[in-house]
């Protein structure tokens, strides 16, 4: 009774954890007041800046700088400062010339014109560009007090989505057929044809703190609609015309574009300073499809629980209770109609895992490297864990750029201690000698392989001239993190490690192995490991839909709490199905689990890199080389951590089952 009541409280503690998170989601920074009139100094600001930050496409891998682009400039560029997360991200945030002062409705302000000259290599190539641009359909990207500037605009069954970017502007085919955005206006028609996105229509919304106690008003909202305009006068431009700003495939003739635009203000009190994202959080409807998948999730969670309680409180304790009588030539085991009389050996022959106890603590093959892996996987593991917990409280949402990855890359430098004890431990328990080997390649093995592809994949925006592409000056600050932080305290983790006496073993190994029998299809070992990642994958494919999404379609990612809960799930998963697996090989005597209980769970990670390859193919509209082999070099990397995560979770699962089973065994020599 008491394993049911856990078990029914574990849909209620789950979805008590996804509300208590879900209460912190998205806390912002420090509000700023804006006014009319400044009458103390301190007190708020006048002008509302518009910030840029770099443009990106759902056809491309690569993001590209505001300046890349021959768009208005500041006269006067400023760039607040980047945290590392956002470095490696490739955001790079800077001032523009669309500056405004607070409650001062704009009507058709010009910002610049920019002249393309027929027979002007350069101005050809910039207006080449530009081109490009908006044929893969690159986005905008505009901030306002740390807030997106959305687009929202209606999609099917009556709801609003807000998209945190707007396009440059958008292509008409030669067969006539408008892409992405063209379809929003009947007069984007002429054939082989692009339309700038030249004028745009900012609305500010705020919240005035005048009934609340408090001075000015705080921003709460920030929309947009762009349009695209041909301003026949670029000194009177008149915003009121219909007449869209074409360009022509071919430079036959000058290029004139005129940027402008238009800004209102609207005081909205019903709407809080804290809760100013909802809006654009609410207009992505992907609440019931998690739901679904954390119900998904759950119903395996609970069928590979009542799997592992009935093979603990009834096939276990059975073997146990066998195993352990006084009466070595006679058994008696209760059954309902009385007591059965069992031999000894007919008891041996039901349940095999006993008669493997010399050898099922026999060191694995290529132990060393083994124990690399669990060493860099228990690295991840804590890193993973506190990451999510800290986004799930909300100190690292998306109001907070750039804070997600620079918390992952601060704990991985971190927590190089666990790494090099975990590994040092394991090696000396494997009864291995090489030592200075071992804590070496728990340091440089895995880090080593993931910067290696981190880099190649980084060559390959330097020579495209993508924003993404790290400043040489960052790669040896994460050098110097890596070689001088984590390098050492690996080292120091490893000599704890080695100092400690090797894991003591519940039953002794027998120096001649014991002969394996003829397996069956399902327990070799190929079959066995193929199956154990499906359980754990189908915990998170939903959840995995939404993470692409966030990285290769940029859309908003802040489902933390959902996200969280999937860990706990695939944690239990990943547990649960390894031990499974495990115990029906020791029954086969089949006692090579060490590396099989590894690589089961750390399967998933194949069913993860083809899932991925699926998405590359159905999802994305990507082109080019350069994108491709971008996509799937951070794939690379994704799956390898993901391996060495799911594999952790795997071996220390088994690890503890089979030295419990064997704890309680009376074995004699």
């Amino acid at each position: 009774m008491k394993t049911r009541t856990n078990f029914g409280l574990l849909p209620l503690c789950a979805l008590s954890v996804l509300y208590s998170c879900s209460a912190f989601y998205l806390p912002g920074l420090a509000p700023v007041s804006f006014c009319k009139e400044v009458k103390e100094e301190g007190e708020c600001q006048t002008q509302i800046q518009l910030f840029v930050n770099r443009l990106d496409s759902v056809e491309s891998v690569l993001p590209y700088e505001y300046d890349v682009f021959d768009f208005c400039q500041d006269a006067k560029e400023s760039r607040p400062s980047e945290n590392l997360g956002q470095v490696l991200f490739g955001e790079r945030i800077e001032s523009s010339p669309y500056k405004f002062n607070f409650d001062e409705k704009v009507e058709c302000k010009k910002v610049c014109t920019k002249v393309y000259k027929k027979g002007n290599k350069e101005d050809g190539e910039k207006l080449d560009f530009l081109k490009r641009g908006m044929q893969l359909n690159y986005q905008h990207h505009w901030i306002v007090d740390n807030m997106p500037v959305t687009w929202c605009y209606d999609v099917e069954q009556g709801q609003k989505y807000c998209n945190p970017g707007f396009p440059i502007g958008c292509y008409v085919t030669p067969e006539g057929n408008g892409k992405d955005a063209c379809v929003i206006n009947a007069d984007f028609n002429k054939k082989n044809s692009f339309y700038m996105f030249n004028h745009v229509d900012i609305k500010i919304t705020y919240h005035s703190g005048g009934d609340e106690g408090w001075k000015g008003a705080r921003l709460v909202a920030a929309t947009m609609e762009p349009r695209s305009i041909k301003h026949e006068d670029e000194n009177k431009p008149a915003c009121g015309g219909t007449v869209p700003m074409d360009v022509f495939s071919t430079f036959d003739s000058d290029v004139k574009i005129t940027y402008t635009y238009s800004v209102s203000f609207e005081e909205n009190n019903a709407i809080k300073w804290a809760s100013r994202w909802d809006y654009i959080l609410v207009s992505m409807p992907h609440t019931n499809i998690q739901w679904f998948s954390i119900m998904n999730s759950l119903v395996i969670v609970l069928f590979l629980s009542g799997m592992v309680a009935m093979i603990m409180l009834r096939t276990l304790h059975k073997d146990i209770a066998r195993y352990n009588q006084v009466d070595q030539d006679l058994i008696k085991v209760p059954t309902p109609s009385g007591k059965v009389q069992i031999n000894y050996e007919d008891a041996q022959e039901e349940s095999g895992w006993k008669q493997v106890h010399g050898d099922v603590f026999r060191p694995p093959r290529k132990g060393m490297l083994l124990s690399v892996f669990l060493g860099q996987g228990t690295q991840i593991f804590i890193m993973t864990f506190i990451t999510l917990f800290l986004a799930c409280l909300g100190f690292l949402s998306p109001a907070n750029r750039g804070a997600l990855m620079t918390c992952a890359v601060v704990l991985w430098v971190l927590l190089g201690t666990p790494a090099g004890y975990v590994s040092a431990r394991l090696y000396k328990t494997f009864g291995g000698e090489k030592w200075k080997t071992n804590v070496l390649l728990t340091a440089l093995l895995c880090p080593g392989i993931i910067f290696a592809d981190f880099f190649l994949m980084n060559l390959i925006l330097w020579v495209e001239g993508s924003s993404a592409a790290i400043p040489f000056g960052t790669l040896v600050a994460i050098l110097a993190l890596w070689f001088g932080i984590s390098v050492p305290l690996t080292f120091l983790g490893a000599y704890f490690g080695f100092k400690k006496p090797a894991i003591e073993q519940p039953v002794r190994t027998n120096q001649i192995p014991r002969q394996i029998p003829e397996q069956s299809f399902f327990t070799k070992p190929i079959p066995g490991i193929v199956m154990g990642g499906i359980l754990p994958f189908g915990c998170i494919f939903i959840q995995l839909f939404f993470i692409l999404n966030s990285i290769w379609s940029h859309q908003m990612y802040y489902m933390f709490g959902f996200l969280f809960l999937v860990f706990i799930i695939l944690l239990i998963t990943c547990s649960e199905a390894t031990v499974l697996l495990c115990y029906f090989h020791l029954c086969a005597e089949d006692y090579h689990w060490w590396w099989r209980s590894f690589l089961t769970s750390g399967f998933t990670a194949v069913y993860l890199f083809i899932y991925a390859i699926h998405y590359f193919f159905s999802k994305l509209q990507i082109v080019g080389a350069a994108s491709t082999i971008l996509y799937f070099g951070y794939t690379t990397i994704m799956v390898l951590i993901f391996f060495l995560f799911t594999g952790t979770i795997g071996f220390f699962s088994s690890f503890w089952f089979v030295n419990k089973i064997y704890s309680v065994v009376k074995v004699d020599w």
